[in-house]
């Protein structure tokens, strides 16, 4: 019985190797790329995957240099509010006072 039990295991074990080198033969076959435990892709397989990679990565350094002009743009709306708010309403007043004298 015991015998018996090994056999299972290693046969087991040989179908289940078996297997992962089909599926990897068919996937280098067909074009697909290979993954890593990850998920990942190991290596671009071929031109559009490549083509791809270049264009995220232009729309990403876009997409960067945006958020940047955004940052700096919300950096002065939070200075005008929060240094000048005192200093611009006296500023109106004395602007008022002016047009009411002329």
């Amino acid at each position: 019985m015991e015998f018996l039990s090994e056999t299972a295991i290693i046969a087991g074990v040989a179908i289940m190797t078996g297997g992962w080198i089909v599926n990897t033969w068919l996937r280098i076959k067909n074009g697909y790329p290979l993954e890593n435990s990850w998920g990942k892709a190991v290596y671009p397989k071929n031109d559009q995957a490549v083509e791809r990679v270049k264009l995220l990565t232009q729309e990403n350094a876009e997409l960067r240099a945006e958020l940047g002009s955004l940052k700096d743009r919300l950096g002065n709306v939070e200075r005008i509010v929060t240094d000048s708010g005192y200093h611009l309403t006296s500023e109106i007043d004395r602007l008022r006072d002016k047009s009411e004298a002329n």
